[in-house]
């Protein structure tokens, strides 16, 4: 997946709160790890037209994702939003994963910059708030690049619908028919085979098992499992799985021959 980015159009709403109402993506030059903008005019072209539709919001910041490694913001990324604060210096940059956002929980963070002459001056860069909220544990990764270092974490909170969450839910699901894929004949069988081989040691462990409680106290036969491989639970769970495996495979093999 590629990176991508945009602006997000809302308002600032007091000292503290920033509010996001939509976002528009630019025309952009991305690979799987960077991204950068290449129409400068373009923010103002589309902020023109939007004012001529009656969306009177400004730009308060801009977004760009980071597929699969995380939120943090990366060298090229401090200069994008160095560029920003020059214009407001309450501009938000805020960065989503959508590849580990594909299980229901979104990955998502603000930033700002931290300001060299703040940090001569020993003064602190974040704004104080009374508003509900805590800024979240960081990540390790995110700070190795700089985060409480070179710019800071905002809190952040949004709102998704149902629809919204069903969608992100079902993202990472197979669907029905991948329960009917067959799987190579050869290494099904081979499967089955090392299948019945534990199963027959596990019977046999089952078996002498048996014959060692006949021998035993309560008190020991309460702590005989301790520490230990059960053989019939595992004999339970290992005959379920291969009779569920099997199943799935004649049944796809059926349909196959009927319908191919």
């Amino acid at each position: 997946p590629m990176e991508v980015m945009g602006l997000m159009l809302g308002e600032f709403v007091d000292a503290y709160t920033v509010t996001v109402v939509d976002v528009f993506a630019m025309p952009q030059s991305g690979t799987g790890v960077s991204v950068e903008a290449v129409d400068p005019v373009f923010q103002a072209k589309m902020l023109d037209m939007l004012r001529q539709t009656g969306r009177p919001e400004m730009v308060v910041g801009w977004y760009h994702s980071h597929p699969g490694f995380g939120c943090w913001l990366s060298g090229v990324d401090m200069n994008t939003q160095q560029s920003f604060e020059a214009l407001s210096e309450r501009a938000v940059a805020v960065v989503v994963d959508p590849i580990q956002s594909v299980k229901g929980k979104v990955v998502i963070d603000a930033f700002r910059l931290i300001s060299p002459n703040l940090i001569l001056a020993n003064q602190e860069p974040r704004q104080t708030t009374s508003n509900v909220g805590h800024l979240a544990k960081p990540s390790i990764q995110a700070m190795i690049h700089g985060l409480n270092r070179n710019y800071y974490s905002l809190p952040i909170s949004y709102r998704k619908n149902e629809l919204e969450q069903q969608m992100l839910m079902n993202l990472h699901k197979t669907n029905w028919q991948h329960g009917l894929t067959l799987k190579d004949f050869h290494s099904h069988c081979e499967m089955n085979k090392g299948t019945l081989d534990s199963m027959l040691s596990l019977v046999k462990g089952y078996f002498k098992s048996t014959e060692e409680e006949d021998k035993m106290t309560k008190e020991q036969l309460a702590i005989k499992n301790v520490g230990k491989i059960d053989p019939k639970r595992h004999l339970e769970e290992t005959v379920n799985s291969h009779m569920t495996e099997n199943i799935g495979q004649v049944l796809g093999s059926m349909l196959h021959s009927v319908v191919f």
